[in-house]
């Protein structure tokens, strides 16, 4: 699994720790390790005795070319955080609709608050455009939905927290190298190991990235140096745009766009992996609302959050990057509506969807799913990805709009 998705797992701050744990949840599969072995020169790969543990830390720190003095600065006084634990065992997962994910998130407020920091910082957004082409509004979404621009960062000692992650024998091998990272950052002078604070999975800062991703893409904004994510609005910008066009963010190039459908499209050819381009959609009868055409050769899909009587947009393929930056549907899909909000678009139409299934009537869902062998993955209660195409087959085997939404209809059919 790329671990730049696994990176973007702690969901939104903003939302609380619960909420960051429910896309570590969905991201990330929990793998077991030995505790001997390591890698490079160290000795012990997770769990056991925490000085030899930290130990061969160290020495794989060196193996890599840090500097002895750094890596023991950065890893003296280290503790297990057990709170850490408790978060990383007690993830929940993600039952909100788009309609109340994207309500909540995309307030007005906030809104009103990224504009004044659109207009505040204007020259750097307009830096950040020029050398890597994602616009301000797409920046100022995911500054937003991470941490409320830098209000709610998190209260977890960074180091302790990678510390813990990398001595429990759950994934070692993803957070292992994210704590040798931290020592690079700490001998640069980017970080404090004993003051830095973060979400409890490790990642630093206003736009939450963790220390691999701010070694390879950040970017000193302010001139000072340094690449400080906590208080430097002007890195935090410049990192995050750099970081999106990494990701494969497309200068020019749209991301989401708002349409109505008619009553009759082929439902089988929506969601995300279509073969249509925008053209082929507008000559179906999809309409965009804003009304311009102009990206009709762009490959595009239709993607109906909650079913063809709800919102309804077409994903261009500046859409990947907000699903390399968190595979969670709802989520990638609210903050790319976000940032269409910033780039001067209306409030999406809510349409008036089904009902969608309770947690109940969701397993049930997912059960009669399996058994047919489709693979939903866990049996949860999630409309995840996995569901929602095993969702759509089944509609269009049984001769129902085939919109990939779930409903008591589906389940009364099957």
């Amino acid at each position: 699994m790329d671990p730049y998705t696994i990176r973007r797992s702690a969901l939104a701050l903003v939302f609380a720790s619960a909420m960051a744990s429910v896309a570590m949840a969905q991201n990330a599969t929990p793998t077991a390790a030995p505790n001997t072995g390591g890698t490079g020169a160290s000795q012990v790969a997770c769990g056991g005795d925490l000085a030899s543990f930290l130990a061969g830390v160290k020495a794989d720190a060196i193996a890599a070319g840090a500097d002895a003095a750094a890596a023991d600065k950065t890893l003296a006084g280290a503790q297990i955080d057990q709170k850490v634990l408790s978060m990383d065992r007690g993830q929940g997962v993600f039952r909100q609709t788009f309609l109340e994910f994207s309500q909540r998130t995309v307030s007005q407020g906030r809104l009103d608050i990224g504009r004044q920091k659109m207009k505040q910082y204007a020259d750097v957004f307009a830096k950040a455009e020029q050398d890597y082409g994602v616009p301000p509004g797409v920046i100022t979404a995911f500054w937003a939905m991470e941490t409320d621009f830098g209000a709610v960062q998190g209260n977890f000692n960074t180091r302790n927290a990678l510390v813990t992650l990398a001595h429990d024998c759950r994934r070692p091998d993803f957070f292992r190298p994210r704590l040798i990272a931290l020592i690079e950052l700490v001998q640069r002078g980017d970080v404090d190991p004993a003051t830095t604070t973060g979400a409890w999975a490790g990642e630093i800062g206003q736009t939450q990235m963790l220390p691999p991703d701010i070694i390879a893409y950040g970017t000193d904004g302010d001139g000072d140096g340094h690449v400080n994510l906590k208080t430097s609005a002007p890195d935090v910008i410049l990192t995050t745009a750099r970081f999106l066009q990494h990701l494969g963010f497309q200068r020019g190039q749209p991301w989401l766009q708002e349409v109505t459908v008619p009553d009759n499209l082929p439902w089988e050819k929506s969601g995300i992996g279509g073969t249509l381009t925008a053209g082929d959609w507008f000559q179906l009868g999809v309409k965009p609302r804003d009304g311009n055409t102009n990206f009709g050769s762009l490959p595009a899909a239709l993607i109906l959050p909650q079913g063809r009587k709800g919102p309804a947009f077409l994903t261009y393929p500046n859409y990947n990057a907000y699903l390399g930056w968190n595979q969670s549907f709802i989520y990638t899909t609210s903050a790319a509506y976000f940032a269409t909000r910033f780039a001067g678009a209306p409030t999406y139409n809510k349409g008036t969807p089904e009902a969608g299934l309770n947690d109940v009537d969701m397993k049930a869902l997912q059960t009669k799913l399996t058994a047919r062998g489709y693979d939903v993955g866990k049996i949860d209660g999630i409309l995840g990805s996995g569901t929602r195409v095993a969702v759509q087959k089944e509609q269009f085997r049984l001769g129902l709009p085939a919109d990939g939404w779930a409903t008591q209809s589906l389940l009364n059919a099957l």
